[in-house]
């Protein structure tokens, strides 16, 4: 198994960089500030800790499953993401403001499952950092480890967003924050499911 170090040094690069978790919960700080999206902060790092250890206790096994069923998933992810764009460029409207609501932590946990770039860092963190003789308790060790690397990084998205709150005061201002942010998301899902259609079926 390579030196912790490492592993530190992949979960938190994986963690800290741009991807749908991170750019909802911008939108979720900006919206809700950062107590409101405790919820969906916990539920990243709780969904994706759970992800970790299935992998990494079951990689022999998983590997196939999750190989026959990426594309779907990539399509079923991005399409909910896509979902989601539109729902953040709807908040910032004033008459909408009422109908919008942080993700809660289920549905943050749940998420993970058809999060692309989740499954990216989880297949490759249980291939490269799991001991040979795949050992439960590394897989555990692996999976908590995962869990208190990700939520710092995850907090510091919605720390981000709460702070531009205080920038976006006027209605206009905020619409066209979430606008963006919106337009970002979408942009990162169909990214996402275009690298997958190259994976799955070699297109050039």
């Amino acid at each position: 198994m390579a030196e912790p170090s490492t592993l530190l040094s992949y979960l938190f690069v994986m963690s800290i960089t741009p991807g749908p978790n991170n750019l909802m919960l911008t939108a979720s700080g900006v919206n809700f500030g950062v107590r409101r999206s405790v919820p969906h902060m916990l539920g990243i790092c709780f969904g994706n800790a759970i992800q970790v250890l299935l992998t990494a206790a079951l990689l022999a096994t998983i590997s196939a499953w999750i190989g026959e069923l990426r594309w779907v998933m990539a399509m079923v992810g991005c399409s909910y993401l896509l979902w989601l764009a539109y729902k953040i460029g709807q908040a910032g409207a004033p008459e909408r403001r009422d109908l919008a609501r942080p993700l809660n932590f289920w549905g943050a946990a749940l998420f993970q499952a058809v999060n692309p770039k989740a499954w990216v860092m989880v297949i490759n963190t249980a291939i490269l950092f799991m001991p040979r003789d795949g050992r439960i308790a590394a897989a555990v060790g692996i999976a908590t480890v995962s869990a208190a690397v990700a939520l710092p990084c995850v907090a510091t998205w919605a720390w981000g967003g709460e702070r531009l709150r205080q920038l976006l005061q006027r209605p206009a201002a905020l619409h066209a924050f979430n606008l963006t942010m919106a337009t970002l998301l979408a942009a990162t899902a169909v990214w996402l499911l275009v690298d997958e259609y190259h994976i799955r079926f070699g297109a050039s």
